[in-house]
Parts: C-alpha cells; sequence; structure tokens
C-alpha cells in the first residue's frame, strides 16, 4: 500500500519526485527547502512545509523518527538549533547533520523526515 503527496513545488515536476510518500507503515517526507533571507527563515519555512504533508498523511512532527539536515554550511545550523528545539519537543527524533551543497545556492538548508504512519492513512495508489 503505497500512497503519495504532493506540495506542488517546482522541483518535484523538474526532478520527478513528491514531497511524501506514505508506505511500509512510516511517512518518508522528501528533502525540503524553505523560502527566505537568512537559514532561520529557510529552515522555519521548510518545518512549515513538511508540517503541511505530514498533516495531509496523518502525522505530525511528535511522529517522526529520523530527521536529516543538509547544510551548505555548518557555522549556519546552530541558529536554527532553537526552532528545531521547539518544533520536535520531548521527543526529539534520531538526527544528523551533513554539509553538502544543495540544489541552488541561495538554500542555505534542506530537511528530510521519517515519521511513523496510521495505518489506516496507507491506500493503494
Amino acid at each position: 500500500m503505497i500512497r503519495r503527496i504532493s506540495s506542488g513545488g517546482e522541483f518535484e515536476a523538474k526532478v520527478g519526485y513528491c514531497r511524501a510518500v506514505v508506505a511500509g507503515g512510516f511517512v518518508h517526507v522528501a528533502g525540503t527547502v524553505g523560502q527566505g533571507g537568512d537559514v532561520v527563515a529557510q529552515c522555519k519555512s521548510a518545518l512549515d512545509i513538511i508540517a503541511a504533508a505530514l498533516a495531509e498523511a496523518g502525522s505530525s512532527f511528535s511522529d517522526v523518527v529520523r530527521v536529516n539536515y543538509y547544510v551548505p554550511d555548518r557555522a549556519e545550523f546552530e541558529p536554527c538549533w532553537p526552532l528545531l528545539a521547539q518544533t520536535f519537543g520531548e521527543a526529539p527524533p534520531a538526527a544528523t547533520m551533513i554539509e553538502c551543497g544543495l540544489i541552488d545556492p541561495k538554500y542555505r538548508i534542506e530537511i528530510e523526515v521519517t515519521a511513523l504512519a496510521s495505518p489506516q492513512n496507507e491506500v493503494q495508489v
């Protein structure tokens, strides 16, 4: 049983992916970038996009079990920590941060999550 969730983002059609896939008891949310003038604004925007995908899948940040952060400059990651700690609350997921190039130099952070899915939210598509 697979359910695909599209957010209509510009890279979904260009690259050939969807924002999230509900399968195997999990919601797999693709790497997500956000808009904004600095890394914190982009982080907040990316989290908002992820929250919407999780909600459409019947999940939330409290269901996230794994998060990967991708940043082109590791020095820019620390300013995001308070927002991330607030987002994931008392039950933080396992996490990894990787310093790497992103799809466009204007992006300062990309976030990818895996969350538990409710069995009733998986449907064959």
